[in-house]
């Protein structure tokens, strides 16, 4: 599996309960646009739309050999899951106010784009601070613990 982009601000702005993995339905220059690395997940998110989950706000750079049949950069594009995990996903979602987030985009062994959604929560301010003092001390200490072995 070869990962594409990671989305860093999801893991800093929530707190990621669950994580799924989801084909995703794409145009031919959207792909070929995605194995150059040219897509961005910033501020993208994931909803329940009649009985489909959608990605929004992905953002994926109109690939230039593909001249007139390019793409529209930031259109909805439909995630492939099951009926089953997309029922539990509107449940969860409706009823506790989570939000699904796409944390990676990744080719698999076969060549498929996938995309990595978690289930998450938001984390407040004094969390994203606490969990910033904690790597700062985290890497304090490998620092430590490296000078002294030298």
């Amino acid at each position: 599996m070869k990962t594409v982009a990671t989305n860093k601000t999801a893991f800093h702005n929530y707190e990621i309960l669950e994580t799924f993995e989801a084909g995703i339905a794409l145009l031919g220059s959207e792909v070929k646009a995605i194995r150059e690395g040219r897509i961005s997940l910033k501020e993208s998110y994931a909803e329940v739309k009649d009985g489909d989950v959608v990605l929004i706000k992905c953002h994926i750079s109109p690939y230039e050999a593909a001249n007139i049949f390019n793409h529209e950069p930031l259109r909805e594009r439909r995630l492939l899951l099951h009926k089953r995990e997309i029922r539990r996903l509107s449940g969860k979602i409706k009823e506790r106010g989570f939000t699904l987030v796409p944390t990676k985009v990744l080719f698999n062994d076969k060549g498929k784009v996938k995309v990595e959604i978690a289930l998450v929560r938001g984390k407040r301010e004094y969390e994203k601070r606490a969990a910033i003092k904690k790597r700062d001390t985290d890497r304090e200490i490998r620092t430590e613990i490296k000078k002294r072995l030298r």
